[in-house]
């Protein structure tokens, strides 16, 4: 899968409104490039965070456990909840570092979660394959879901 392919699958939404940051949105440079999917209300407003992101880069002194400037690499990250995260890793988030030596943050196309938001039940996967496409689309789906429910009350 590419990165294009995870935007298309959510762009035929139209409750997502889709942000890839660049410098005359306002994003800070660190994360042009990225791109942030939000659920919108009835009126179009999308909500304040995302469900889910696209980073293309490791964020020097904060976020790097992936490695994602080895080249050619993004990381899918999706919230999904603390039971979807536990149902997913068998743990709940906050028991993540009490786990975390059991996950390879840097493995590609495979699920685990995030480095820093996993304790906040964010998921992620690098470079996901067409294997493992169905799982992830579900995934997105299902984070969506819960964002709409969230803009709707």
């Amino acid at each position: 899968m590419t990165q294009n392919n995870l935007r298309h699958h959510l762009a035929t939404n139209p409750t997502v409104r889709t942000q890839i940051a660049a410098p005359d949105d306002g994003s800070p440079e660190i994360a042009w490039g990225d791109t942030f999917f939000y659920a919108c209300d009835a009126s179009g407003r999308p909500a304040k965070m995302p469900f889910a992101t696209i980073v293309i880069k490791d964020y020097a002194g904060f976020d790097t456990a992936s490695q994602l400037d080895r080249g050619g690499l993004f990381r899918l990250n999706i919230e999904v909840g603390k039971h979807k995260f536990e149902e997913l890793f068998g743990f709940a988030p906050k028991a993540l570092d009490a786990h975390r030596d059991a996950f390879d943050f840097t493995a590609l196309d495979r699920l685990f979660p995030h480095p820093l938001y996993g304790a906040h039940g964010w998921a992620s996967i690098i470079n996901p394959s067409d294997a493992s496409r169905d799982a992830v689309l579900a995934l997105l789906d299902f984070s969506l879901a819960r964002a709409l429910g969230r803009v709707a009350a």
